[in-house]
């Protein structure tokens, strides 16, 4: 083949996209966070958008935040607007799972494309600092006396931590739709109504609430974690004497329509970013635990976790 013919052909099949990403230049990225600004995914987001530039495999991220039911308007979005881009990602998680099988939405996780998951961690139980409780003791106390007089905040309905706090009233004996939940968009949301007094209980993961706790704004009572994180001086549910545990993760999905090539591509991109200097200390501020998962056996996890999700909220009595 001429050098001419062979270096248009090249460029032809870069612009479509069809090469791997090895042989094209480094893309620009697109990145849906389907929450609103100052949360877990947007932290994870941008998290990621950083490491994929040092990793050299994006010369640029853009981000776009669609916060709202548990990221269920931000994937209607990605999969109506990004079929078969090969450059949009979008972060998702445990949340949009238990989002799905609860609110049941026109778009679901089956029509994007699964690319890995990245982290994970536990739920963390916050009291405003000038809150008249002190103790999960004391919050406990005051369900018992009158459920709907604690009011519970946290991210969308059927997230990780509205399961968790109906898993809690079931362990105590407490009808789960009694419980007085108030579900936020986002981080920067739930935090505003704990530092405001606008709700009894705050809970999230941690990195959300880290700055606040130990500036001593939040009181951290309790964690969903079977054992004391390290580094983290809070006690566990278990701990307690509340049989509850349940980790978030999050994860990302590239666009549908995406060939098996591209797929790969994004896919070794996404490796290669959480092997950088920039991920690590992503990983370290935030304390998220890394639970890299791809390919077929990330597909296998996810659907498990639809089932999991699902059998946990009938017997908590969400569904």
């Amino acid at each position: 083949m001429r050098r001419d013919h062979f270096l248009k052909t090249l460029a032809a099949l870069a612009a479509a996209g069809a090469l791997p990403m090895a042989a094209r230049a480094a893309a620009n990225l697109k990145m849906m966070i389907p929450a609103n600004p100052g949360g877990g995914w947007d932290s994870t987001g941008r998290a990621l958008g950083k490491a994929l530039q040092e990793a050299g495999v994006a010369t640029s991220v853009t981000y776009d935040n669609k916060g709202g039911a548990a990221g269920a308007i931000g994937l209607a979005q990605f999969v109506n607007a990004s079929k078969g881009d090969p450059n949009a990602l979008m972060v998702m998680g445990q949340v949009m799972v238990g989002g799905i099988i609860t609110g049941k939405p026109p778009v679901t996780l089956a029509q994007a494309t699964p690319i890995a998951r990245l982290t994970s961690e536990y739920t963390v139980f916050v009291l405003p600092a000038a809150s008249p409780l002190k103790t999960m003791a004391d919050v406990v106390a005051q369900l018992k006396k009158d459920p709907g007089s604690v009011k519970w905040g946290g991210g969308s309905r059927g997230s990780t931590e509205h399961v968790t706090i109906a898993m809690i009233a079931r362990e105590l004996g407490i009808d789960a739709t009694k419980m007085n939940y108030v579900p936020f968009r986002g981080g920067g949301e739930a935090v505003a109504a704990i530092l405001g007094n606008n709700v009894t209980v705050g809970a999230s993961g941690f990195s959300e609430f880290q700055q606040y706790i130990e500036s001593g704004k939040m009181r951290a009572i309790a964690m969903g974690a079977p054992t004391r994180q390290k580094g983290i001086p809070v006690p566990t549910l278990k701990e307690q004497g509340i049989n509850v545990e349940l980790g978030n993760w999050r994860g990302v999905y590239a666009a549908p329509g995406i060939s098996a090539e591209q797929r790969k591509a994004l896919t070794d991109a996404v490796t290669k970013a959480t092997k950088t200097k920039a991920w690590a200390e992503a990983l370290e501020k935030n304390n998220w635990t890394s639970a890299f998962m791809s390919g077929p056996a990330f597909d296998e996890f996810v659907d498990r976790e639809f089932a999991s999700m699902r059998a946990m909220m009938v017997k908590s009595g969400m569904i």
